[in-house]
C-alpha cells in the first residue's frame, strides 16, 4: 500500500515549489512525510488538512495525499471526501484509487469474514480450469478482470480428491495412467504445457513417444469404474469437453448446448458453471451470465472466481454500481487479484468524476461561497444492500483536522448535473441537507456475503468436499485381473491402457511380449522393466476393498513362504554342472526360467539349484545350489544371470510347478576326519595341491589364459581344509576346468569324503599328465 502514497510524490514536490499555491509549508509537508514513514498517518492527515485549510483554493495534490493518508488511518469516510474534493478538480485516474480500494476490501475481510480473515491470502478454492479454450471470449474476460481472479493468487494447497486429476482439479475424464503410475486426464496429459507428472516429475520425454506411438491410452479399468459410480458427472464431463472444443472452433451455439447439458447433469459445479457464464460473456448474453455468477456466489460464497464472474457480468450489463460490490468483495477473498482490484479502481473513478460532471466539465471552484459544505462520501447503493453506508458520528473528534470540525475556511460547492446518475445525485441531495456536524462513517455491509436461498436449478446443495463411491455399486469383480481371476494385487497399467497383476503381467510377458488382452506389442515396455504399481487403483482397493485386499495378500504372502523354503520345493535349473564358489553365468531365455529366476529374487532368498540332465529322471540327483549375485535384461526378455555356487545337494523327489522342475533336497557336507587320518588327509591335500599347481603353470598361455577370464586364478591352499563344509575351494576350481564329462564331474560332486575326492583329483590329474606328454 506504500505505493498509492508514494504515486503523487513528484506532484507534490511540485506543489510545494509552485508560487501559484501559497500558503503551503515544505517542512511541515516533509514532517507529515515522516510521520506516514513511521506509520503515524492520522498525524500526517492532519498536517495535510491544515495545509489545505491556509489555501485560498484546494491543491488536488494534496487532497489525494490527506485522502490517501486518511485511508492508511482507517478513517475511509474521511478519505472518501477528500477524494471527492480532489475529483471535482480534476478526474481521479484509476491508479489514484488503489489505497482505498484495498482498503475497503482489508475492512471487509477483517469485519465480515473474522474466521478467516488472516488467511485470506491463501484462501482455498476451485482452481481455474487450465483447459478453457484460448478464445476471443477467454481474453475479453481477461480484460474486464472478471474471470482472471484466480491467476494472480497463490496456488491451491487444498488436496485434492482422491479421482480428481492433478492437472484441471476435476473429475477424471478419459484417465490416462502414466509408467511413473500416476493417473491424469488424458487431455490434460496432451496438452502442449505438460512436460512432465504433477505428482512425482516423472519427465514425459521422446521415450514415451517410443513406448506409446500412437498417444496416450485411457485406462480402461479405471474409465469403466469412473463411469459406473460418477455416472451423471462423468457424462456431464464429457458434455463439457466437447463443448470446449465446440467453443475453441467457434460454433458458439452448439457450445452452448454442451455447457447447458452439462449443468442439468451436475448444477452444482461452480467451475463448470463459471465456464458457462464466459461463454455468455462472450455471446453477450449478460443476463444470463449474471444468473450463472449468481449461482455460484450462492454455492460458494467465498470464491473469489464467483464474485468477480458476476461483477464482470453486472459491468457489461451497466450495472456498475453493483458491479463494483462484487468487485471489492472478490478483492477481499483474493488480495494479490491485481486485474479485478484494477477494475474496482476504474469503477470508483468513474463514480467519483460522475458527480461533478457538467457538459463534460469540471465544476468551477468558488472560494468565497458563504456554505460550509462537507465533500459527500460516495455511497454505492445495490438493489437489497449497501457497500458503504453512512452512519452517525460525534462531531468534533480529536481525531479530525480542523476542517472537520466545522471551522475550515474550505468553501467548495458542489454542483453535480442531474441525468444518467440518478442514484448518486440523490445521495448528493440528502447530503447537502445535512448539517456540517453530520459527519459520515464508513460500515461495510452485513449481510454482504450471506447466502441467499438458490433457486431453480441450483436447490441441490454444493457437491462434497470428497467423492465417494456409493457402496450399491461397489463390486470386487470389478477390480479382477483377467489373468487369474482374482482381486488385483499391485495392479499395474501397460501403455496400452490394460491393468493387470503385477506378478501374472511379468509372467505373461516371460512368454510373449504382447499384450495378454490386445496384443499390443510391448517390447520396449518390457525393456525398461518400468512395472510401477497404478497408485489410483492401489488406493482405491485399500480404501473400499480392504477385507478382501487383506485376504488376497495374505494368499500372496503364503505362497512366497512356500516358494521361500529352499528344502521343501526347490526350483531347479536344468543344464550343466556347477560346483561351490566357482561362478557360474546363465543365459536365460526360455520362459520357465524367467519366471524361476523373478521369484527367486521376490522371495529374497536368490536362490536356485543347478543339476545337469537326466534322460530318466528329468534332472541328475545331484546338484550345487546357485546365488544369484546381478541379473542383466534385454528388450526381448532375454537375460544374463550372474550367479555363483554355494552348496551342494541331494535331490530326494523330484517335481514341477509352472513349467520348471522343483525338487526336495539336502544338502551335503564332507564327512571331518581326526587323528592320524587328519594327518594323512592334510599330507594328501598337499601334495595334490602342488601337482596341481605343476599342471597349470605348464599349460600353453593361450589355454591359461582363457582359464584365467572365465575362472580367475587357482584358489590358494586351505591351511584347513576340513574348515569349509564343502572342502577347499582350489578342489572345486580345478575340478571345473579338468577335462572331465559332466558324469564324472557329478560323481565327485557327490563325495562326502575330502579324502575321496582328493584321490579322484589326482587320478584325473596324473591321467591328463601322461596324455599331455604323449
Amino acid at each position: 500500500m506504500e505505493t498509492g502514497i508514494q504515486q503523487h510524490t513528484e506532484q507534490f514536490v511540485h506543489d510545494i515549489s509552485n508560487p501559484g499555491a501559497p500558503g503551503l509549508c515544505p517542512e511541515m509537508l516533509e514532517v507529515a512525510e515522516e510521520a506516514c514513514r513511521a506509520g503515524d498517518f492520522d498525524l500526517a492527515a492532519e498536517i495535510y488538512g491544515s495545509q489545505l485549510a491556509d489555501l485560498q483554493q484546494p491543491d488536488r495534490g494534496l487532497c489525494l495525499r490527506r485522502a490517501d493518508s486518511l485511508v492508511r488511518a482507517g478513517r475511509i469516510a474521511e478519505a472518501l471526501d477528500s477524494y471527492c474534493t480532489a475529483a471535482n478538480l480534476k478526474k481521479l485516474r484509476p491508479e489514484e484509487l488503489g489505497l482505498l480500494v484495498e482498503n475497503i476490501a482489508r475492512t471487509l475481510r477483517e469485519k465480515e469474514l473474522p474466521a478467516w480473515g488472516k488467511e485470506s491470502s491463501h484462501q482455498s478454492e476451485p482452481s481455474k480450469n487450465p483447459q478453457k479454450p484460448e478464445t476471443k471470449a477467454s481474453s475479453k474476460s481477461s480484460g474486464n478482470g472478471g474471470t482472471e481472479c484466480g491467476g494472480e493468487a497463490p496456488e491451491d494447497e487444498q488436496p485434492l480428491d482422491l479421482f480428481s486429476c492433478h492437472i484441471c482439479k476435476l473429475l477424471l475424464s478419459e484417465p490416462t495412467t502414466l509408467l511413473c503410475g500416476h493417473t491424469f486426464c488424458k487431455r490434460c496429459l496432451e496438452d502442449d504445457g505438460v512436460s512432465e507428472c504433477k505428482s512425482c516429475r516423472y519427465k514425459l520425454n521422446k521415450k514415451d513417444a517410443q513406448i506409446q506411438p500412437v498417444g496416450f491410452r485411457v485406462n480402461v479399468i479405471l474409465s469403466s469404474l469412473l463411469e459406473k459410480w460418477f455416472d451423471s458427472e462423468s457424462k456431464a464431463r464429457r458434455y463439457w469437453l466437447e463443448g470446449e472444443a465446440m467453443w475453441r472452433e467457434m460454433s458458439l451455439k452448439d457450445a452452448m448446448d454442451k455447457y447447458n447439458k452439462a449443468v442439468e447433469l451436475t448444477p452444482t459445479d461452480v467451475i463448470l458453471l463459471g465456464q458457462r457464464a464466459e461463454l455468455h460473456m462472450e455471446m453477450q448474453n449478460f443476463t444470463q451470465a449474471l444468473k450463472d455468477g449468481d449461482a455460484m456466489c450462492r454455492l460458494h460464497p467465498h470464491l473469489a472466481k464467483a464474485h468477480s464472474m458476476k461483477a464482470a457480468a453486472l459491468s457489461k450489463a451497466g450495472r456498475h454500481e453493483e458491479a463494483l460490490q462484487e468487485y471489492l468483495l472478490c478483492t477481499a477473498l483474493k488480495p494479490h487479484c491485481i486485474s479485478v482490484k484494477m477494475e474496482a479502481q476504474k469503477i470508483l473513478s468513474e463514480m467519483f468524476s460522475s458527480v461533478f460532471e457538467s457538459d463534460g466539465l469540471p465544476t468551477p471552484l468558488r472560494p468565497h461561497q458563504p456554505a460550509r459544505l462537507k465533500p459527500p462520501p460516495l455511497l454505492f447503493l445495490g438493489s437489497a444492500q449497501r457497500l458503504l453506508c453512512s452512519e452517525s458520528q460525534e462531531a468534533g473528534s480529536s481525531k479530525d483536522p480542523p476542517f472537520l470540525r466545522g471551522d475550515s475556511p474550505i468553501k467548495v460547492p458542489l454542483q453535480p448535473s442531474p441525468g444518467k446518475h440518478d442514484t448518486l445525485t440523490s445521495v448528493l441531495s440528502d447530503l447537502k441537507r445535512k448539517g456540517p456536524s453530520d459527519t459520515s462513517g464508513f460500515a461495510p455491509p452485513c449481510k454482504v456475503l450471506r447466502q441467499e436461498a438458490p433457486c431453480s436449478s441450483q436447490n441441490a446443495p454444493a457437491p462434497p468436499r470428497c467423492r465417494t463411491v456409493p457402496p450399491q455399486l461397489l463390486e470386487s469383480a470389478d477390480m479382477e485381473c483377467s489373468l487369474c481371476m482374482r482381486l488385483f494385487y499391485e495392479p499395474v497399467a501397460t501403455p496400452c491402457g490394460h491393468t493387470f497383476c503385477l506378478k501374472c503381467l511379468e509372467r505373461c510377458l516371460d512368454h510373449n511380449p504382447n499384450c495378454p488382452l490386445c496384443k499390443e506389442n510391448l517390447s520396449e515396455y518390457l525393456a525398461t522393466r518400468g512395472y510401477k504399481k497404478t497408485l489410483l487403483m492401489e488406493e482405491v482397493l485399500r480404501r473400499y476393498l480392504s477385507e478382501e485386499l487383506a485376504e488376497r495378500k495374505k494368499i500372496h504372502e503364503e505362497e512366497l513362504k512356500e516358494l521361500s523354503n529352499l528344502n521343501q520345493e526347490v526350483p531347479i535349473f536344468v543344464c550343466t554342472m556347477a560346483f561351490p564358489t566357482i561362478p557360474c553365468p546363465l543365459h536365460v531365455f526360455e520362459p520357465r526360467y524367467r519366471l524361476m529366476i523373478r521369484r527367486s529374487m521376490e522371495t529374497g532368498t536368490r536362490q536356485f539349484g543347478m543339476c545337469i540332465a537326466d534322460e530318466l529322471k528329468g534332472f541328475a540327483d545331484y546338484g550345487c545350489m546357485l546365488e544369484v549375485r546381478n541379473v542383466k535384461f534385454f528388450p526381448d526378455g532375454r537375460s544374463v544371470v550372474d550367479t555363483i555356487g554355494v552348496a551342494r545337494f541331494k535331490v530326494l523327489s523330484h517335481g514341477q510347478r509352472d513349467g520348471y522342475n522343483t525338487a526336495k533336497i539336502e544338502y551335503l557336507e564332507d564327512r571331518k576326519v581326526f587323528g592320524e587320518e587328519l594327518a594323512e588327509l592334510l599330507r594328501l591335500h598337499d601334495s595334490v595341491y602342488e601337482s596341481a599347481t605343476s599342471w597349470f603353470t605348464s599349460l600353453k598361455d593361450t589355454m591359461r589364459n582363457q582359464i584365467l577370464s572365465h575362472f580367475g586364478n587357482l584358489p590358494a591352499r586351505d591351511p584347513d581344509p576340513q574348515g569349509c563344509p564343502h572342502g577347499p575351494a582350489w578342489c572345486w576350481w580345478l575340478l571345473a576346468v579338468l577335462p572331465l564329462e559332466n558324469r564324472a564331474q557329478l560323481s565327485i560332486l557327490a563325495m562326502t569324503s575330502l579324502k575321496d575326492r582328493l584321490l579322484a583329483i589326482r587320478r584325473v590329474l596324473i591321467y591328463v599328465t601322461r596324455k599331455r606328454a604323449r
